[in-house]
């Protein structure tokens, strides 16, 4: 495939190509240029000059235009599916589930946008200004890059994308180097639902090169990556030169508490989901904090139940739910780093085995604090690392160890203890009841800590009067139907109100 630039599919100016692979086999599937520098200039010149044409088109037309991109993303559904399944690894029916989240997340920015209205101030309530009549009005940022990872390439992109254009922005796009495919394609078919040209571009590179080349432009208004942190201080680097803002989603360590009073059923179940993406999720539990009296049970059942149970297969499948990661070299680095959690004491109890970009699901029992894996070392994989605690407070501790705050979770009948915890962690989500392996279409997004990132990438975001910038926004979701939660906490309503402010507040009605 080319690179998308003003509407047109070109080469690199000098012509150099990158080889898009199957982790599975290692087999070629098509190559991708490798841009240039005059090509990335190129790409936010003309998108500056379509931000401002495509901004004069006004919001109802907008929304009809995108829905007209629902459906051609509808008509296109299984040929995406198919893409994203042979370039990143992952089984079919989480391809199939992460292609319709592009459809809800488009239509939600649509929804939302439509209704998001600005505001008027009464005269007379600021001396100075008796008789004046204040208005806000919202307005786009202009120029937006998105840098797009490997792991959900299509989902990310759409997060990016979809409140982007909706509120008149242009975005250039630099999707991951090893699975840009099923992104190419996804851009292409916004300039046939009729974007206008140059409002949708999207080159393909090293990111190393492009990604400092486009945060380095001054005519970008913003750098939306989501990616590690190492990513993240380079690219922040290279815009600071002209003070370009930018929003990063970037690594976490995702703690899941899980008290001895749970629903083992729930905790077995909501751990087990880190099978997801062979592990390959930024949000989602990656230490796994057990009371001692419950451990023995709750990793053997884990195991048994989840673990043992997972389909490998032909990835194609819809039956097979577990894929590989996203290179032979991801793999082998799950496997270094199992290797020297086991060297600082760990338990290797179940799983350890790699075949190419194939890992086994495993477990590392007898975990502590003091080993890297509680701290900032981020296993990018289907691993389940297992400690201990003996007290909530003592729980909470061993939480906060990583210097990471991505998302969080807790497992507890006990309302008392859950909003212990949803006030003590200081991570950009946590989940009451559920893992934290999720990502609300409508809620703000982002880390709680510096190592995390400090984007809250959702719809207002983009919006260059109305933004969050300087409140944390954190969320505290209670992650079950509203009858299990009224169960769970003998029969009293929870009823959530989203604030902008530090935190989420709750309506306790007894």
């Amino acid at each position: 495939m080319k690179m998308l630039i003003s509407g047109s599919w070109v080469d690199a100016a000098d012509g150099a190509t990158i080889n898009v692979t199957n982790p599975c086999n290692s087999k070629l599937l098509d190559t991708v240029p490798n841009a240039a520098k005059e090509d990335i200039d190129r790409a936010i010149a003309d998108a500056v000059a379509a931000q401002k044409q495509w901004n004069r088109v006004i919001i109802r037309e907008r929304a009809k235009i995108l829905r007209r991109y629902l459906k051609l993303l509808t008509e296109h559904r299984d040929d995406l599916a198919k893409t994203l399944t042979l370039e990143t690894g992952k089984p079919i029916f989480d391809s199939y589930g992460e292609i319709d989240s592009v459809y809800m997340t488009f239509e939600s920015s649509i929804e939302i946008v439509k209704h998001h209205y600005g505001k008027s101030m009464p005269m007379g309530i600021e001396g100075g200004y008796d008789d004046d009549l204040q208005v806000t009005v919202h307005e786009p940022l202009g120029v937006i890059a998105c840098i797009v990872p490997f792991n959900f390439p299509a989902a990310l992109w759409a997060f990016k994308a979809g409140p982007a254009l909706m509120t008149g922005n242009a975005i250039v796009v630099k999707p991951a180097t090893s699975n840009p495919l099923t992104v190419l394609k996804l851009m292409g078919l916004l300039v046939e639902a009729g974007v206008t040209p140059g409002a949708a571009q999207c080159v393909t590179g090293r990111g190393s090169t492009v990604g400092n080349w486009i945060s380095d432009n001054p005519a970008v208004a913003q750098v939306n990556l989501t990616g590690g942190v190492e990513a993240g201080k380079e690219i922040a680097r290279h815009a600071a030169e002209h003070l370009t803002a930018y929003k990063f989603e970037l690594g976490g360590n995702d703690p899941l508490i899980i008290c001895a009073d749970c629903d083992m059923d729930l905790a077995v179940n909501e751990a087990g989901d880190k099978t997801r993406n062979a592990g390959q999720c930024c949000s989602g539990a990656k230490r796994f904090i057990v009371h001692e009296s419950i451990k023995d049970e709750f990793v053997t059942r884990l195991i048994e139940e989840r673990l043992k149970t997972v389909k490998e297969g032909d990835l194609l499948d819809l039956d097979t739910n577990f894929g590989v990661l996203i290179s032979e070299e991801a793999a082998k680095e799950v496997d270094q780093q199992i290797r020297h959690t086991v060297d600082q004491g760990a338990k290797l109890v179940y799983g350890g085995v790699r075949k190419g970009a194939y890992y086994m699901p495993t477990v590392l029992d007898c975990c502590t604090r003091e080993m890297d894996i509680c701290k900032n070392m981020e296993i990018f994989g289907p691993v389940f690392p297992i400690f201990t605690f003996k007290t909530l407070d003592e729980a909470i501790e061993i939480a906060e160890t990583s210097d990471y705050g991505l998302s969080s979770g807790v497992i507890t009948n006990n309302l008392q203890d859950a909003m212990k915890v949803a006030a003590s962690l200081k991570t950009g989500m946590v989940a009451i009841n559920g893992s934290g392996g999720f990502r609300a279409q409508e809620l703000p997004f982002g880390g709680g800590k510096k190592m995390s990132g400090n984007s809250r990438e959702w719809d207002r975001a983009v919006f260059m009067l109305d933004t969050i910038d300087g409140f944390n926004a954190f969320q505290h979701i209670f992650d079950r139907a509203v009858d299990r939660v009224l169960a769970r906490f003998q029969r009293k309503a929870l009823v959530p109100h989203v604030l902008e402010r530090d935190h989420l507040a709750y309506d306790i009605l007894l």
